[in-house]
């Protein structure tokens, strides 16, 4: 959405929007924030007080600004030399709100993010190649605000969002919005304490170059909607599923098909499996843990290689076939994550099944892989890498959210369509070593 507005108009005064984000939740503080700015400032006046409370809670706080803004300047300043102004103000700012925060600067033209969108979201998508969804927020400038360059920003974060949570910051909606207009939301909030306030104050009037001359961009008026003692973030309506697939939708397609997913019939799996069968250090393990066992084909190749194998499946029907096929393992019909079998496992495998859990659900399901790992036990991952139709996470998303663990990779495997990761205690012994070849 495009809007026509002019900076130098009054605008809607601050007192109009007294009831704006009256039914906003509050935004969980995230691990880990990463603020992308059109321009620089605004992070400082979107999320300034974001970035200031995460940072004080210890978060690992990212700043991407798009574009240098060097299009905002006096006339007889060139674009090379306002560009330059308005980084190092970018730098002194965030001195006060997120004095560790780590800045990149993409350098695209103030004004043309829609001609360079490709770059962008190349950008973005480098940068958020490696996050862990389950701790990472995105706060960005929002899709709805009626400056162009927002709107292209906000939509191409939103795109390569990943699964990660996405919320946009108004700026210049506060100028043009009509408050008895419908409202825009759903709204979260950041209450800011004193602290943050005064950061958030002090980070703003680091920008002169915006905020003086005769007609400042960020006149008081502009100013005023920035001095809440709250700072408001419309929510992103994911474009993926938000929710776990449910337990129904596994049984009804197994239900289906003599075959779901080809397990028995293609090349693809019956290689995939000897593969992560390859991967595994150990020739064999005291107790295992598959998660997800479907109908047992991977199960009974485990099986030869555990003393004790438990096999976990949500579907009635999977289930069945699984213990048809492996006597020498224990079944159990468990709603992954919520439901969780007892005990500490030696190994535990992970195989084409956390990208159909929400973010939220991952993370609990980490969790608990955690706590039910042995101290010298083995995680072995593997997932397809290209998207999955209703699934809400893809399987980079997930291996990128296990290297957050707190484990060491012992082994990995990547293709164009399979991704293998295999995780042990750090320290633990490589085969050779295990077997005093080093």
């Amino acid at each position: 959405m495009s809007v026509a507005f002019d900076h130098r108009d009054a605008g809607t005064p601050e007192a109009a929007w007294s009831h704006a984000g009256a039914d906003a939740v509050p935004l969980e503080l995230p691990e880990h924030l990463i603020v992308f700015a059109a321009h620089p400032d605004d992070e400082t006046l979107g999320a300034g007080g974001l970035m200031a409370r995460a940072s004080a809670a210890g978060a690992v706080v990212t700043v991407v600004v798009a574009t240098d803004g060097e299009a905002a300047g006096p006339a007889d300043a060139g674009d090379d030399a306002h560009g330059g102004t308005r980084r190092g103000e970018l730098v002194e700012a965030l001195r006060h709100v997120a004095p560790r925060a780590r800045i990149r600067f993409l350098g695209l033209p103030d004004g043309g993010l829609r001609e360079h969108v490709g770059d962008l979201s190349a950008a973005i998508a480098e940068e958020l190649a490696d996050i862990d969804v389950t701790t990472t927020l995105l706060a960005t400038t929002w899709w709805g605000d009626g400056h162009r360059d927002h709107r292209v920003l906000g939509e191409a974060v939103r795109a390569g969002a990943r699964g990660a949570a996405v919320v946009g910051y108004p700026v210049w909606y506060w100028h043009w919005g009509d408050p008895e207009a419908p409202d825009p939301g759903p709204w979260r909030e950041v209450a800011l304490d004193d602290d943050a306030r005064a950061a958030k104050t002090a980070a703003i009037a680091a920008f002169v170059s915006q905020s003086s001359g005769p007609e400042p961009i960020l006149h008081a008026g502009m100013l005023a909607h920035f001095d809440r003692p709250v700072e408001l973030f419309l929510a992103a309506e994911p474009d993926r599923p938000r929710v776990s697939v449910a337990p129904a939708d596994f049984e009804a397609f197994i239900s289906r098909h003599d075959d779901p997913w080809g397990f028995e019939t293609r090349w693809y799996e019956e290689r995939k499996r000897a593969l992560l069968l390859a991967c595994l250090p150990r020739p064999r393990f005291e107790s295992a843990l598959e998660l997800g066992c479907a109908t047992g084909v991977l199960t009974a190749a485990l099986a030869a290689r555990c003393d004790r194998l438990l096999a976990v499946d949500a579907s009635a029907e999977a289930l069945r076939r699984a213990e048809s096929r492996v006597a020498s393992a224990d079944f159990t019909r468990l709603t992954l994550p919520a439901q969780w079998p007892e005990g500490r496992f030696d190994l535990i495998v992970l195989s084409e099944i956390a990208y159909y859990w929400s973010a939220d659900d991952l993370r609990l399901a980490l969790q608990r892989i955690r706590a039910s790992l042995a101290p010298a036990g083995v995680l072995v991952a593997c997932h397809w890498r290209h998207p999955i139709e209703g699934a809400p996470l893809d399987g980079a998303v997930v291996h990128a959210a296990l290297a957050h663990l707190g484990l060491a990779r012992l082994a990995r495997h990547v293709e164009d369509d399979v991704l293998l990761d295999v995780w042990t205690a750090p320290g633990a012994p490589s085969v050779a070593q295990a077997e005093g070849l080093r």
